[in-house]
């Protein structure tokens, strides 16, 4: 099963927009539900979003340095269990 890691609602983190700090895991790689998948800084915190699932990470959509927003598409995994 395929699963989309999207950027969550910033809310009370910053504002509207956050930028890729870096990735913990590279494209091919196996991760385990909830272990730290990608960095995040906005304005006003750092923060890590987490893997929905188990798996392998597929793609990176956007690379370090990107800015993005909230319900854009950070990366792709694939999972045998539902996110």
């Amino acid at each position: 099963m395929r699963v989309e890691i999207k950027v969550p609602e910033l809310g009370d983190s910053g504002g509207e927009e956050a930028s890729v700090s870096f990735w913990y895991y590279d494209p091919g790689e196996k991760i385990e539900k909830d272990e730290d998948l990608v960095e995040l800084l906005t304005d006003k915190a750092a923060f890590n979003i987490t893997a929905p699932a188990s798996g392998t990470l597929l793609e990176a959509g956007v690379g370090e340095g990107d800015t993005v927003k909230s319900g854009d598409l950070l990366g792709v995994m694939e999972s045998e269990e539902p996110a």
